[in-house]
């Protein structure tokens, strides 16, 4: 039966140290190689937190790597440069997204949130801006959401 471990390594810098080494090693397999196939898979999200799901055959040492993505909120905070989102998401807006930045972070989403194409995707995330204070084209992101919904967006998703 297959050993999973699950841990949270910092994207694309992921080290034999803990949290890793002292899990993997009384499993006498190669740290040293799937620290780097992790790092390998992670270097998108490079200055954020990643959940990585590593499955071992405990006969044949082999390994499976997969790879989850950060919160969407870390996502847009990092797209945007920010330290932190606005506690005032109503009155205070902590900054500016452009439709090009909400299709990244849809894009890295992908596999993790529920929207079958970008339209959809692109709505969940301008969801997360609402409750964080973020812009959307320089709009309210509800009033961005409702353009997206009336289709008035839909040249930029193709």
């Amino acid at each position: 039966m297959a050993e999973v471990v699950e841990v949270l390594v910092d994207g694309g810098k992921a080290t034999a140290g803990p949290p890793l080494g002292p899990v993997l090693g009384p499993m006498q397999v190669n740290v040293v190689e799937i620290v780097s196939a992790i790092n390998e898979k992670t270097k998108a999200f490079d200055g954020m937190k990643v959940p990585v799901k590593i499955t071992i055959d405990p006969k044949t040492k082999a390994f499976e790597i997969s790879v989850g993505t950060p919160p969407t909120s870390a996502l847009v905070m990092k797209e945007l440069g920010l330290d932190k989102a606005s506690g005032e998401n109503r009155q205070v807006f902590a900054g500016d997204m452009t439709v090009e930045q909400l299709i990244k972070v849809a894009n890295m989403k992908e596999t993790s949130i529920l929207g079958k194409d970008l339209k959809n995707r692109c709505m969940e995330v301008s969801g997360t801006c609402v409750s964080m204070g973020i812009k959307i084209k320089g709009l309210d992101p509800k009033v961005a959401q409702a353009d997206m919904k009336a289709g008035k967006w839909d040249k930029d998703f193709e």
